[in-house]
């Protein structure tokens, strides 16, 4: 039996959801921390465009309070406006919705996966009703900042990449416990997401080399063995790595997708991207270029020769960025094949899918209130384009693949285990359709 998808407030979840406190607290948050940043920094961001802005910032700036009392008197959700190549898509998805429940979707009555989405996607319908500001990211000045309070720890760990490339280039068995130190790492990267903490700082600042002992206990479910057995049981061409966030999350992503080819675990990364700025931090093409930016700009020996060899990488073929409007859209990745099939197709062409972070763990499962129990490649719903990885520290209701207990074990140790990103999964399935 399918169990229910996670509403906001309903007869099941009611306030015991993290659904409840993101719709009341955090996303009126968001939304006010974009108003506020806006207008503090807008002659900063009118000295960026050689025309006047000053009326579109106003614009976007009236939209997103205008939407965050929206959210707070639980107004239902109205079609888009703008002229996007995906509004169509987003309409039909509220039609569709309007229709199965009998009226529209509202804020504290619906599905908290499509809802928090459509929040996004709103906030993105300011920007895109822009003629100048077209471009502008409601969230950069947030991500910039995250990158450079992470600086120390990337230095740490890149250092460490170009040590342990030295290594197993004179001792190949060192490869194993390489891998599941840069997948750990990858791991708990995920910790920095702007979108859980409101847009207030929630940056990597100490050595995450240092907390990987610490946090080896909060690995709740760790496959890294069968993930590298798979690796080095066949001639691996293509890896895809689904990012989640900027800043020191993406330089975590980076050194691992650099390690896996040093390794010669792979020949090609494909590193997906999203369409437009998305839960605060997720990386936009935009992040990822002013990334690489940025790494050139630092002095220190590891963090630019990295930078230059992966800006070679880029061009070279050996990493491929890409950019996918479905990663923004309402759907769940069971939909995947029906309503983005060139999508689908080319990642069953992967030897093996890295998924980061809660959302898409999210996506993967549905955002069904699985039972604890659960295994994971039942809950994927026949999504199986290619094997897959997520590495997830859980900041949401969904987690499956436990033991039988196992959740109230953890739940008397640490009663928000389920939401505070402290707790973490690496959880594979190798099957494919």
């Amino acid at each position: 039996m399918t169990p229910r998808i996670i509403k906001i407030l309903d007869d099941t979840y009611s306030l015991n959801s993290f659904a409840y406190p993101t719709i009341k607290e955090r996303l009126p948050v968001i939304l006010a921390k974009i108003a506020d940043t806006l207008y503090r920094t807008r002659d900063k961001i009118k000295s960026q465009y050689q025309e006047d802005v000053s009326e579109e910032l106003k614009s976007i700036i009236g939209s997103c309070s205008k939407l965050r009392n929206e959210v707070q008197t639980n107004k239902v959700a109205v079609p888009l406006q703008d002229s996007r190549n995906d509004t169509q898509v987003w309409n039909r998805y509220l039609q569709a919705a309007t229709e199965r429940e009998g009226s529209p979707p509202s804020w504290f009555k619906s599905a908290w996966l499509y809802m928090e989405c459509y929040m996004y996607r709103r906030i993105q319908e300011s920007v895109e009703k822009c003629n100048i500001m077209k471009e502008f990211d409601v969230f950069g000045e947030q991500k910039e900042k995250s990158f450079t309070d992470s600086v120390y720890p990337t230095e740490i760990v890149m250092m460490h990449l170009l040590e342990t490339q030295q290594k197993i280039k004179e001792n190949a068995e060192l490869v194993p416990e390489a891998f599941k130190l840069f997948l750990k790492v990858c791991l708990w990267g995920n910790k920095c997401d702007l979108s859980i903490s409101g847009g207030e700082d929630n940056a990597q600042t100490s050595s995450p080399l240092e907390q990987l002992d610490k946090l080896e206990p909060n690995i709740l479910i760790n496959d890294s063995d069968e993930v590298l057995n798979h690796l080095r049981s066949r001639k691996c061409e293509r890896i895809d790595i689904v990012l989640d966030n900027a800043g020191f999350e993406l330089i975590s992503d980076l050194c691992f997708a650099e390690f896996l080819l040093s390794a010669g675990l792979c020949s090609t990364i494909y590193l997906h991207a999203k369409a437009f700025p998305w839960f605060v931090s997720d990386v936009t093409k935009k992040d990822f270029d002013w990334t690489l930016q940025m790494l050139g700009q630092i002095n220190h020996i590891a963090v630019s020769s990295f930078a230059q060899l992966w800006k070679e990488r880029l061009n070279n073929n050996t990493w491929i960025l890409q950019v996918d409007d479905f990663w923004t859209l309402p759907y769940d990745y069971s939909q995947m094949e029906t309503y983005a099939p060139d999508l689908y197709q080319s990642l069953q062409k992967s030897d093996m899918i890295f998924f980061k972070g809660d959302l898409n763990y999210r996506k993967l499962l549905g955002d069904l209130k699985w039972p604890f129990t659960s295994s994971f490649e039942t809950c994927l719903r026949g999504f199986y384009p290619a094997p897959l990885c997520v590495l997830r520290t859980s900041k949401s209701d969904v987690l499956v693949g436990l033991p039988e207990g196992r959740d109230e074990e953890v739940m008397a140790q640490d009663k928000d285990w389920l939401v505070n990103g402290n707790w973490g999964v690496i959880n594979a399935c190798l099957k494919t359709k």
